[in-house]
């Protein structure tokens, strides 16, 4: 059962759960201690104090809100509702060091000990994952400050405190951690255990892992201490100089020693046992940490670690996770790093990206690639969204992105399965080159996943030719290379679902295609069988992307039996494909008539417009 001390702390305090507080399983008359004095020596290893809090779940309020904001205020039955961004209080570095200071003064001794802060509005009977949170080298256990509001949505999250005057050793500290992850899983046996570690945090998480392969974890790790001896922190005569001067107030000079030689424990007992680490793993690197060598580090973990990725945050120094730039929530969401048992559900463990994620989308993909109307586009799902594939998948920015700002339709993507793949993220130049697909809600394609998209009502974006449209060879622009087999039209018509044919063209007004290497089936088959080598590419000046949506096609209503009757089903499946073909000729020659087809027009009409201004195209 879950210990019966309930504690809270809003951060500058420890204090103790007023009346007002629900203890879940807990007897009425259970003690409620705040942080006392420090006990003898002897009683330094006692099981730490766990501190909990319960607190109602509050649903989204507002305005009026926009086609965005609406869809992402729905959600689902059983999920987790977006944080409002704009409610987000932003914290830094400053509030790190002030609340810090607040808990190391008042007197904060005794063992290592949980806390969970009740900014993350923690529920018992929602949809969550459990998250521990081990220590920085500082142990405070505020390494999370910036990220408690939003992790709190969708984690019930426990930080370890290690008070300053503790001299617990690492084994001590792994064992505290292990007593209460399995805590956890006695209380709630089908949630994934996610441990969050920066630098002395990543040790203890990865030493736990190692000593604990049966049990379910996620590891995210900052920036992680296991490569300490090339660290600069080696030469304790240089230590003032080179630590953050805000960790030097927090701590004195005999906890700064004692922090560092258990650092060195930690590297050692994790390196010693990295090998075994078989559990999913995110590991976030600095490109700028004078402290460790973080990105090296990374890459040779990742080597070690079966099921590692990366992702590299260029511009960050050692404190990764008090970073303006670093959202932890939108990192895992990135990374598909995010579920809720054994299992990775695509359909029902997807979080809606936020307002702020989407916008921060357009922003990192503003280039002007817009379609004209939407008006004749359904409202109303299951929907599939059928087209041509352009070169690289550029079309999936600009065509999700605007259906989501101007209609509210979210389409989730069928995507190629090497998006999530691994292996494929080690070959690729940029770790993250896929984060914006999965965060927009691509899944792997599969007929399961249609089949719960379909059955969910979603919006679903579909390419039959998958990547051979994809990564096509030279002279091969615009060209369909569809399947023969018909199934997404029998799926569609099993739930009554609209097909909305498109076509869009630009990609050759984007760089030209030197050399497409060995794309060796000439037709597509099952997206999982196809081998995928990148073309190579020539850079032009960029010109536009142009979309025709065609007449959406009906099939609920029609007889049950008539579409999944192959013969029809083949016959309609031809009827969409010569949509999109037909859609894609009227664009190339409507293409020739448009005045601002090239970069500079376009660049002189906005200059003269206003940068904000939408640039006009051909008359329809």
């Amino acid at each position: 059962m879950i210990p019966s001390r309930v504690v809270r702390t809003n951060l500058s305090s420890f204090r103790a759960a007023g009346d007002g507080d629900r203890c879940d399983g807990a007897a009425s008359d259970c003690p409620l201690d705040l942080v006392g004095e420090s006990p003898e020596p002897e009683a330094r290893m006692a099981q730490p104090q766990t501190a909990r809090r319960c607190v109602p779940f509050e649903a989204r309020m507002g305005e009026e809100k926009s086609p965005v904001e609406k869809l992402l205020a729905e959600g689902a039955d059983g999920r987790p509702k977006v944080l409002d961004d704009e409610k987000i209080e932003s914290l830094g570095v400053a509030d790190f060091v002030e609340r810090s200071r607040a808990l190391v003064g008042g007197g904060s001794g005794g063992p290592p000990r949980w806390f969970s802060p009740v900014e993350c509005r923690w529920r018992v009977d929602g949809p969550l994952c459990s998250c521990s949170c081990p220590v920085r080298i500082d142990g405070i256990g505020l390494g999370l400050l910036r990220h408690h509001q939003r992790l709190g949505k969708i984690f019930d999250i426990w930080c370890l405190h290690i008070p300053p005057t503790d001299r617990t050793p690492f084994e001590g500290l792994v064992n505290i951690i292990e007593d209460t992850v399995k805590m956890q899983i006695s209380c709630f046996p089908k949630r994934p255990i996610y441990l969050v570690g920066e630098t002395l945090g990543a040790c203890l998480a990865l030493s736990l892992a190692s000593r604990n392969p049966d049990i379910d974890f996620i590891l995210i790790l900052g920036n992680p201490a296991t490569h300490f001896h090339k660290s600069p922190l080696q030469s304790l005569s240089s230590l003032m100089e080179l630590l953050p001067e805000f960790l030097v107030d927090i701590l004195t000079r005999d906890s700064l020693k004692w922090r560092l030689k258990l650092l060195r424990s930690a590297s050692l007992y994790a390196n010693s046992r990295v090998h075994s680490v078989r559990v999913e793993t995110l590991i976030l690197a600095s490109g700028k940490d004078q402290l460790l060598p973080s990105r090296d580090e990374a890459e040779k973990l990742c080597r070690l670690m079966s099921n590692c990725r990366i992702r590299h945050f260029k511009d960050c120094g050692h404190n990764i996770f008090l970073e303006s730039g670093v959202d932890l929530v939108t990192v895992i969401k990135r990374a598909c790093f995010y579920r809720r048992s054994r299992q990775k559900d695509h359909i029902s463990d997807y979080l809606l990206p936020t307002d702020l994620e989407f916008k921060n989308i357009l922003k990192e993909n503003s280039d002007g690639k817009i379609v004209k109307n939407l008006s004749g586009i359904p409202s109303e799902g299951p929907a599939i969204f059928v087209g041509n594939h352009m070169l690289m998948g550029w079309d999936l920015v600009p065509l999700v992105s605007r259906l989501l700002s101007d209609r509210g339709i979210h389409l989730r993507t069928i995507a190629h399965p090497i998006i999530f793949d691994r292996f494929s993220e080690i070959m690729m130049p940029d770790y993250s080159s896929f984060d914006h697909y999965r965060l927009m809600g691509a899944v792997p394609a599969s007929a399961m996943n249609l089949y719960k998209l379909l059955s969910s009502r979603s919006f679903v974006l579909l390419f039959p030719g998958g990547a051979r449209e994809a990564l096509h060879r030279k002279g091969e622009e615009y060209k369909l290379f569809w399947p023969e087999q018909p199934e997404f039209i029998r799926m569609a018509a099993k739930f009554g679902a609209t097909i909305v044919p498109f076509g869009v063209i630009g990609e050759d007004d984007i760089c030209k295609v030197s050399n497409a290497g060995g794309i060796q089936a000439d037709s597509p088959g099952d997206a999982r069988s196809q081998n995928i080598h990148l073309p190579g590419l020539l850079p032009k000046i960029p010109g536009r992307f142009y979309f025709l949506f065609g007449r959406p096609i009906q099939t609920r209503g029609r007889r049950e039996d008539e579409l999944m009757d192959k013969e029809n089903a083949r016959e309609l499946y031809y009827h969409v494909k010569c949509e999109v073909e037909s859609s894609i000729a009227y664009l190339k020659d409507k293409r020739e008539k448009d005045p601002y087809r090239n970069l500079l027009p376009r660049l002189l009409y906005q200059a003269t417009h206003g940068f904000s201004s939408t640039v006009p195209t051909f008359d329809l």
